[in-house]
């Protein structure tokens, strides 16, 4: 009880920060305080002026007003709710990008600088083996040039002098930087972020250090460092991923919560002390006298790398402009059964949107229910006619302000899931590019090794000299675990040497494909490669993936190419990881990697193997680069929103090197089983009666939607409707169509058990689908008393005796349940009128009399 009463006290409060905020939710509150007020007046006007002849609906109405007035409440917290948590969303992920994003860069950079402190040439450098300092300029400026996230490159003897560095307008000679001597004590890299002397016109640098090794005696002989361009990589990283609003900013922060990164610096500029915010409570934040929803992120690591100490991703967005943007239309656009089909699933997506959906089905119920309460009411109609009217037209408005308000939560939950939807895709083409933009840098630069170069160049390749590339190969490999093989081969294509799994095929000696060598032998510089189709291949155990192949030179003569190398991504597991990296812990996600022609690269979909082909709409497969969309759509049975980007690069890769390969990330999340929606896309506001010329022998008819026709019954024979949910299921029934009982309790508190019929199957001979608008009509002829499921509820409606017309027969022996058609909305709609006695005979004896031979045409045919 206690935790009841405290999570209403959080919702009140929350209503009471976040309403001031929300204008289109104000005017909904605002509409329905109105009405609250018009169901007070209509119970009052009845109290006072004929308490007499309204004591059958007084209770009715005083259930209605009691439960509009929760109602009320509850549906104005829920849209308050569910806007609050959309935009906490909406930051959070971002801000969890942010801290992701730049962890698994600088994990790479880890990895980088490890293996460059062993650089044979840089070892024998520094260690004084080797005097040629143009030649160490060279090499380096050869590695800045593939690995283009550096802009500085320093090597330092063990006394903190330079003995090289690539950096022209920053020349040092001496160092007494701290880091180097915290570097030469570790046996692993440094990462430093802060003010160095080793970068003087920064006001900080990110930079790793790794100590350097002597290539014969093994002694600590320098120190290699790498500067990396943090400042350009997070302004990548924020241009790509920025709210395209401009309505929240971007932050990445250090452990003081101070701003070390900005997306926006005019607004929020780096050095600024910001406040946090790691829990999802909606709770605003104070900051430079204006109130923010925050949401901020440490990072989980990667790869064992736990990124820098007390490192966050924060997004902050002003609470005055974070309710407001562009308005999303999109159900307007949507086939309504998929529209109508999708709601049906309220429960599984959006649990606020159920609940006021099952609210305001109730609303409905009773209005219905009052007016079949007074149905047959004719001496005493003169005195009630205008509490009937007020009655009927309040509770359409009521009816149709639920319906918009629902139809507002609906569109938010489906907009911002897809927003959400598409800035996963976004960031998932994002991984992948960063992700083989290191590929292509490794390749080009494995192929400077000198020893490689050398040996290729030899007329003959003996296995000896086999032996030993493959020792140097296996170093790297073991280095650089996403590659499953890394082989050489020389300028006739034949593989000299290779790693590779110890019960995989021996490839040495085999040959590459022609296209491959010959593309290979046409490369220019050191700057070009070449990567396979993504393709089945024999060097990945028959499986589909990359290889990238660079050519390798003579070492006296780099125009002369004397073979190349090439390396196989392990793209199975890495591109499924970064697929499941970007979904994270969302539920009913599915992911993909496709190319422009909908084959499959990656799935996180069993069902979809790598290799086939996805269904999707062809234009999607034809958005523009660097480019999202995202829709509705039905995928695999289920209504799900898809959301698809076309990649765009990295720096370089794929937008200035030559290499073209368009990756699409698509992402789909499913919302339940695709379902007939009945008549639940043509409930009450697409069928409106319109008033007809009174008539004083009117009859007045309960309408219903049942198997997709709007039906109708004398409402002298309704007593009133409830949910289905009230319906108890028995294994007793006899026929198919009786699906459970039902208890109804009198004034007397006497309990009477009744019998539920689905009309539908009395009507067809097969069983109705059970939705959460299931109603179920208590319904009396005589001294029997039964239950009929149908559809939905509709409205009850007085018709005159010229617009009913006796419906005849039609195949012989057949008998019906429908025997008149009432023409509605002057003759443009045909209702259907369920003849009570036939159908209570039809439910107690089981079967009805054949009808005579000579009657035509049915509209309904009983079981």
């Amino acid at each position: 009880m206690k935790t009841t009463e405290q999570a209403s006290s959080r919702d009140r409060r929350q209503t009471e920060t976040f309403l001031p905020y929300m204008r289109d939710v104000s005017r909904c509150e605002q509409s329905l305080q109105e009405l609250n007020m018009m169901w007070r007046v209509i119970e009052a006007s009845a109290k006072m002026n004929c308490p007499t002849e309204a004591r059958t609906i007084l209770p009715t109405m005083a259930a209605t007003r009691t439960g509009f007035s929760r109602l009320e409440s509850e549906l104005v917290a829920s849209l308050v709710q569910e806007k609050v948590s959309t935009v906490i969303r909406a930051i959070g992920t971002k801000a969890q990008y942010v801290i992701d994003i730049v962890v698994r860069n600088l994990f790479e950079r880890t990895a980088d600088v490890g293996f460059l402190a062993t650089d044979h040439e840089l070892c024998a450098f520094v260690a004084g083996l080797n005097g040629d300092q143009s030649a160490a300029h060279h090499r380096l400026r050869e590695y800045r040039s593939k690995y283009t996230v550096y802009d500085e490159i320093i090597l330092l003897d063990l006394d903190g002098n330079v003995l090289a560095q690539i950096d022209p307008d920053t020349p040092l000679e001496h160092s007494k930087d701290p880091l180097l001597a915290e570097t030469l004590a570790s046996d692993t890299y440094v990462e430093t972020f802060r003010a160095s002397e080793l970068r003087p016109h920064k006001d900080r640098a990110l930079i790793y250090s790794r100590r350097m090794h002597h290539p014969e005696t093994n002694a600590v002989i320098g120190v290699l460092c790498l500067c990396f361009n943090f400042e350009q990589e997070m302004a990548g990283i924020f241009h790509s991923h920025r709210d395209t609003e401009n309505r929240s900013v971007m932050l990445l922060l250090g452990s003081d919560n101070r701003v070390i990164a900005s997306g926006d610096p005019l607004w929020i500029n780096t050095g600024t002390l910001v406040p946090v915010k790691k829990n999802t409570d909606a709770e605003l934040m104070l900051f430079c006298g204006r109130e923010y929803l925050v949401r901020t992120f440490s990072s989980d690591g990667y790869q064992n790398y736990p990124g820098p100490t007390g490192w966050q991703g924060q997004v902050m967005i002003p609470v005055e402009i974070a309710f407001s943007g562009i308005v999303n239309t999109m159900l307007s656009e949507l086939d309504p059964g998929v529209a109508e089909g999708l709601l049906s699933h309220a429960n599984t997506f959006c649990t606020p949107l159920f609940d006021i959906m099952n609210a305001a089905k109730t609303i409905q119920r009773v209005v219905w229910n009052g007016q079949v309460m007074t149905a047959g009411q004719n001496g005493e109609l003169d005195k009630l006619k205008t509490i009937l009217d007020q009655i009927s037209e309040t509770g359409n408005r009521t009816n149709e302000l639920f319906a918009q308000s629902i139809r507002d939560l609906y569109q938010t939950v489906l907009s911002s899931g897809m927003r959400e939807a598409e800035f996963t895709s976004h960031l998932l083409v994002d991984l992948l590019d960063r992700n083989l933009y290191e590929r292509s840098d490794d390749c080009r630069w494995w192929a400077l090794t000198p020893e490689l170069r050398t040996a290729l160049a030899l007329p003959e390749q003996d296995a000896a000299l086999a032996e030993k590339l493959t020792g140097i190969l296996t170093y790297i490999n073991d280095l650089y675990t996403v590659y499953t093989r890394i082989f050489v081969y020389d300028r006739h294509g034949v593989i000299i040497a290779s790693t590779g799994p110890q019960d995989g095929p021996i490839v040495t000696g085999e040959r590459i494909d022609p296209d491959t060598l010959s593309r290979v032998l046409k490369l220019d510089t050191t700057q070009d490669y070449h990567v396979s189709p993504f393709a089945a291949t024999t060097l990945y155990d028959n499986a589909d993936t990359y290889i990238y192949h660079a050519a390798i030179r003579d070492m006296d003569n780099a125009s002369l190419i004397v073979g190349g190398i090439g390396i196989v991504f392990d793209s199975t597991p890495e591109f499924v990881n970064m697929l499941n990296s970007g979904l994270g812990d969302k539920k009913n996600m599915a992911a993909f990697f496709i190319d422009r022609n909908g084959r499959i690269l990656s799935s996180t979909d069993p069902t979809h193997a790598v290799g086939s082909q996805l269904t999707i709409d062809a234009d999607l497969l034809q958005i523009a680069k660097g480019e999202s969309a995202s829709r509705i759509t039905v995928h695999n049975d289920q209504y799900a929103t898809v959301a698809c980007t076309a990649s765009n690069g990295y720096r370089e890769f794929k937008v200035s090197d030559g290499y073209q390969e368009d990756v699409i990330a698509v992402v789909f999340e499913s919302f339940g089983a695709v379902r007939n929606s009945g008549m639940q896309s043509a409930g009450s506001a697409g069928y409106v009666l319109e008033a007809d010329v009174p008539h004083t022998d009117a009859s007045e008819y309960a309408t219903f939607f049942s198997d997709q026709h709007l039906m109708a019954i004398d409402a002298a024979h309704i007593l009133e409707a409830v949910p289905f949910s009230e319906v108890q299921p028995t294994s007793m029934s006899e026929r198919p169509a009786q699906i459970g009982v039902l208890s109804l309790k009198h004034d007397d508190n006497i309990k009477e058990f009744i019998w539920v019929f689905d009309l539908g199957h009395l009507v067809r001979g097969t069983l109705s689908t059970i939705s959460a608008n299931s109603q179920v009509m208590i319904t009396r002829h005589g001294k029997h008393t039964i239950g009929l499921m149908v559809d939905e509820l509709h409205a009850v409606t007085q018709f005159s005796p010229l617009q009913i017309i006796p419906t005849p027969f039609a195949t012989p022996g057949v008998p019906m349940l429908a025997t008149k058609v009432i023409k509605a909305n002057k003759g443009t709609l045909l209702i259907q009128s369920i003849d009570v006695e036939r159908l209570f005979t039809l439910v107690l004896d089981g079967q009805l009399p054949p009808e005579p031979e000579e009657e035509i045409t049915p509209l309904l045919a009983a079981a």
